[in-house]
């Protein structure tokens, strides 16, 4: 990565959602500020901001105020206002394809279906940012995704979820000092 990187954590604003599958991304962004001990406060853009340091490198952790269907605009007016290349930006998000607490990282390619990432990709005219994906597992029988990643963590995975959420704060980390292929290496 570059001297400064912007972390976009995915979720949706306000307390009914705190603790749903879809909030993952916001949970990882606190702990990567609390780490640093940062604060998050209100940004033009559209965002709760936190800045810090990882490393050597100036990183923004962003969490946009808007809906998660929403979240390019207030990603690509964080990417202008501190003039960020798209190489710059980790999107840290939940992900179906994968069992709960699996971490994967990528850069490009599909949003498998993410309304969230799918806002970012058209916001930003780019697909080609960074991923740290997050497995929240599949919808049991046939409820749909749609309303499964609205709903809170079950109660056996919110036993290991503050365990799992640290790992993927470790893999962001890992993405900003290491780079892509070196912290793929060591998560996949």
């Amino acid at each position: 990565m570059s001297e400064q990187a912007l972390v976009i954590g995915l979720g949706n604003p306000g307390p009914g959602y705190a603790g749903n599958r879809h909030n993952a991304g916001f949970m990882v962004a606190e702990i990567l500020a609390a780490r640093g001990g940062a604060r998050f406060g209100s940004h033009k853009a559209g965002a709760d901001v936190a800045t810090t340091r990882v490393g050597d490198t100036r990183v923004t952790i962003a969490k946009p105020r808007s809906y998660m269907n929403l979240s390019g605009g207030a990603t690509a007016g964080l990417v202008r206002f501190f003039k960020f290349d798209v190489s710059d930006v980790i999107v840290v998000h939940d992900e179906l394809d994968l069992n709960f607490g699996v971490i994967r990282l990528k850069a490009g390619g599909g949003e498998g279906g993410h309304n969230g990432l799918k806002s970012i990709s058209s916001s930003l005219g780019s697909k080609d940012y960074a991923r740290v994906r997050f497995g929240v597992g599949r919808p049991p029988g046939r409820q749909d995704p749609a309303d499964f990643v609205l709903k809170d963590f079950s109660s056996l995975e919110r036993k290991e979820l503050p365990l799992e959420l640290e790992r993927a704060a470790d893999a962001v980390e890992d993405l900003i000092r290491l780079g892509l292929v070196d912290a793929q290496n060591r998560w996949h």
